[in-house]
């Protein structure tokens, strides 16, 4: 007799809510492990000690190593998101702009300026205002 509360796994097994939990708590916390593994062995773009300064000024202390690698790829992600938007930000206004040469895009080399970063830094919520000697 099959009880109604019993549902079909996709590997044709059978769980109710008794065996099926045990299995799935073993597994949920299997790829943060992993992730915690690999963390380990990774070498971030920010040094550890650059992290670990601006995290204790800020009135953080960490005392696992892997909690400041963590937060060192965090920022790493948001200053590569923000070069990402800024580079985004520069094609589109060279594209508005007529080409006096012929270079193809792959061929075209971009410069980051401050007139590209600070739309994509806007939109992080950074505002950035230029001095009153460079106006």
């Amino acid at each position: 007799m099959k009880l109604e509360s019993e549902e079909k796994c996709t590997d044709g097994n059978t769980s109710g809510a008794t065996g099926g939990d045990q299995a799935e708590s073993k597994t949920a916390g299997q790829p943060l492990a992993e992730f915690l593994m690999q963390l380990e062995d990774y070498t971030p773009t920010i040094p550890d000690a650059v992290t670990s300064h601006y995290l204790t000024m800020a009135g953080f202390e960490a005392s696992d190593p892997r909690m400041v690698r963590l937060v060192s790829l965090a920022a790493q992600k948001f200053i590569s998101d923000i070069g990402n938007d800024a580079l985004q930000h520069c094609k589109a206004r060279s594209s508005a702009l007529p080409n006096k040469s012929s270079k193809t895009s792959k061929d075209k080399k971009y410069t980051l300026t401050m007139e590209d970063l600070a739309p994509a830094l806007n939109e992080y919520g950074i505002t950035v205002k230029k001095p009153p000697y460079f106006v």
